[in-house]
């Protein structure tokens, strides 16, 4: 059975950091590409960022230079470290861990990027 655990949401002024953390249990995450989507009010889910296996990482171009994805096996736990936040930032986070044929979710944490 396959759990991630999402944390580190919360309210942030603009300009501000969060850092999520994912804790999965079930899985080694180093054996799998690890993502981060995010889900805002009336919009579709996107992909904000993953990693695979070999630690090549990926982001959405709203996001590049201002969000890192990683991981610490050790801890079996994979990070979004979110800098520079803007207001449509603002979106539940979740954790994804790609395998087929739907891969798992986290149930998510809410960021909230507001004055």
């Amino acid at each position: 059975q396959v759990q991630l655990v999402e944390s580190g949401g919360g309210l942030v002024q603009p300009g501000g950091s969060l850092r999520l953390s994912c804790v999965a249990s079930g899985r080694l995450i180093s054996t799998y590409t690890m993502a981060w989507y995010r889900q805002a009010p009336g919009k579709q889910r996107e992909l904000v960022a993953h990693i695979d296996t070999t630690g090549t990482t990926n982001y959405a171009a709203s996001v590049k230079g201002r969000f890192t994805i990683s991981r610490d096996s050790a801890k079996n736990t994979v990070y979004l470290q979110m800098n520079s936040l803007k207001p449509e930032d603002t979106a539940v986070y979740l954790c994804k861990l790609e395998r087929l044929p739907n891969g798992y979710w986290g149930q998510g944490t809410q960021v909230t990027v507001s004055s």
